[in-house]
């Protein structure tokens, strides 16, 4: 079932099948920032109605600020797509041009961005498809996480798979929505008609437009410019020319989204929408311009689509960004590798499940997430543009003055856009990132210092002493005379040049264990097969040249007898010793829990001690016996 999910192996040859080119770069990695015309322009609305309908006009010159500031960004991330082609946006740049901590406040703001991106991109689409179908409303959260499990699947298969999934309900957002805005622009078919649900303008403590206003509501807005920056982190995902793809696609969001923002900002100001309950901004203007026919319930479904599948840009920047992260030791290794389908999917994982945790614990609520959602991102835009200015001084390439002018306009105006979102959503939010940020910098600098310990340790990069071996002592703990002895005895021989065959007895019961059918595994020991002086009887008429020692305990444990056994040799010999397990696999998955795990156990007492070999070998219930039949060992 799993393979028909996920799909066949893929062979690193055909991973060219995996790369994107520009035009399924929108869908792949800049649905996030196509699709936050739904909640970036209603975040302004929002902000100027707590001071009253006088100040709603304010929208229209705030969207004009924030379509300039996407333009500088834009010619910035193409400068970074450029100077920075192995991706990881920020990450790279402060990486290549900054101190150790700087490039862990651009990698952890990055992970942080990435996560709620997806949380708000879902938790969007999901609002959108209820302001349509207002019965829905009580399964938001359950919509939420179906919609992000079928992302995380079509990721699993690999990014061009998702790419090409998403590529035509991103063409029909691009082009329903750019429609109705004409319409609204040019022919408007409902704009006089009432729209449902309450207004949530402030009619009492209302306030002038002050500048701090202005600020407000210019912060808030600028969370529609997140996933701007997903191309440059997502480079290595592009075919080649991957530099020339990437950038073509980084222009083509630029056009569309300040294209989308700006006419959602002139028909909000020309339709008089206000922010209202229960009702999208966008899904009045869409209402205000078509009318509530078929063509704004076929666009209220293909904007719940973009923005669920929005999500999308996350899972193909962070797993790239774990994998770097993984490679400078600052997060686990298993993130730097590579899957079935050629993803990473360990970083898909590990993306799911912080989203997921997030849509639960804000119930889907999309304006609880946005105070949260344009810090981390503006913190990556800072860094990123100061980076490069570094990088453009210190290469001195050709127009290296207006570059580097460019980008400290951009990393100035962004840093302040940081600074103007801490000092407005701190209170309402964004505290949570304020604390999260300095989490995950906390997290990386403890991986890395256990990787630089280990380095140190197992002398790694060095040249070690010229091996030499050791005799070898092979240690086989039986319970009795079997098919899985004999296997586990013959392949101790071929081990070691001497073996020892173990069991342990126990002193205060050993005279009322009632003789019992062989167990056929180590748990016989517990009571469960021969007394032990049945078994050396047994052994005695078997005479397998190899001696068995009893183990006398007054305990009931078997483990620890045969663990200060081992001790007591390791401290006597300078053999290698080595531990070889017998155990039974059954003929039936269920039937696992029938047997005691005992060499699980006992492999589990022995891995601290890093000068014993431990493994295992096995005997199949569902294999029948054979003449000199070769046995299984599995190491631990």
């Amino acid at each position: 079932m799993w393979r028909v999910l996920i799909g066949r192996p893929l062979r690193f040859a055909e991973s060219s099948k995996e790369e994107i080119g520009s035009v399924e770069g929108l869908s792949a990695l800049s649905l996030d920032a196509l699709t936050s015309v739904a909640y970036g322009p209603e975040a302004i609305l929002i902000v100027l109605a707590g001071a009253g309908v006088a100040v709603l006009g304010a929208m229209l010159p705030i969207t004009v600020a924030i379509v300039v500031l996407l333009a500088i960004l834009v010619v910035s991330y193409r400068q970074v797509i450029g100077a920075y082609p192995g991706g990881g946006g920020a990450y790279a740049v402060t990486k290549d041009n900054f101190p150790r901590g700087v490039s862990l406040l651009a990698g952890a703001a990055l992970i942080v961005d990435y996560t709620l991106t997806v949380a708000v991109s879902i938790a969007a689409g999901v609002a959108a498809l209820t302001s349509a179908f207002p019965g829905l409303r009580p399964l938001t959260v359950p919509l939420c996480l179906g919609i992000l499990a079928l992302i995380t699947i079509l990721n699993l298969r690999g990014v061009a798979e998702g790419a090409r999934a998403f590529l035509l309900p991103t063409v029909l957002f691009i082009v329903g929505l750019l429609a109705v805005l004409a319409v609204g622009l040019v022919h408007p078919l409902a704009a006089h008609v009432p729209q449902p649900g309450r207004p949530i303008v402030a009619t009492t403590g209302l306030e002038t437009l002050g500048v701090f206003l202005v600020l407000r509501a210019f912060a808030s807005g600028c969370s529609a410019l997140t996933g701007v920056e997903a191309i440059a982190n997502g480079v290595p995902l592009f075919k080649k020319p991957r530099v020339a793809r990437a950038k073509r696609t980084e222009l083509l969001l630029g056009v569309f989204l300040g294209a989308m923002l700006l006419g959602i900002a002139v028909l909000v100001e020309r339709f008089h929408i206000e922010p209202r309950v229960g009702q999208t901004v966008l899904s009045q203007v869409i209402a205000a311009s078509v009318g509530r026919g078929w063509a704004y319930y076929a666009m209220s479904v293909t904007i719940t689509v973009t923005l669920a599948l929005a999500a999308n840009t996350s899972f193909g920047g962070l797993p790239v960004l774990g994998s770097l992260l993984a490679r400078d030791n600052y997060l686990p290794h298993l993130f730097a590798l590579r899957g079935d389908r050629l993803v990473f999917g360990n970083g898909i994982w590990a993306l799911t499940i912080m989203a997921g945790a997030l849509l639960i614990a804000v119930n889907g609520n999309t304006n609880a997430l946005i105070p949260l959602f344009a810090i981390g991102v503006f913190i990556g835009f800072t860094l990123s543009q100061a980076g490069l200015v570094v990088h453009w001084r210190r290469t001195r390439q050709a127009g290296w003055r207006r570059r580097a002018t460019l980008n400290a306009v951009g990393a100035v105006v962004t840093g302040a856009c940081t600074v103007i979102f801490l000092a407005t959503k701190f209170t309402s939010g964004a505290w949570v990132v304020v604390i999260a940020i300095p989490l995950f910098i906390l997290l990386f600098t403890r991986i890395g210092a256990y990787y630089g310990r280990e380095k140190d340790l197992l002398a790694l990069g060095e040249i070690p002493a010229a091996p030499h071996g050791r005799p070898t002592l092979v240690i086989v703990p039986v319970a009795d005379v079997s098919r899985l002895t004999a296997q586990a005895i013959s392949e101790a021989e071929s081990l070691g040049r001497e073996v020892i065959a173990v069991t342990v007895a126990f002193d205060e019961e050993e005279a009322e264990v009632p003789q019992a059918g062989r167990a056929g595994e180590l748990g016989a020991a517990l009571g469960h097969g021969p007394r032990v002086a049945d078994l050396e009887r047994a052994w005695r008429r078997w005479h397998p040249g190899v001696p068995l020692r009893v183990l006398h305990t007054p305990y009931s444990s078997v483990v620890q007898p045969i663990v200060e056994f081992i001790d007591r040799l390791r401290l006597e010999r300078t053999d290698q010793i080595v531990v070889l397990i017998p155990f039974v696999i059954p003929d039936r998955p269920w039937h696992w829990v029938l047997h005691n795990q005992l060499d699980h156990v006992l492999s589990q007492a022995l891995r601290s001690r890093t000068d014993v070999i431990v493994a295992r070998v096995s005997a199949s219930l569902s294999e029948p016996p054979s003449t000199g039949e070769a046995a299984r060992k599995r190491p631990v």
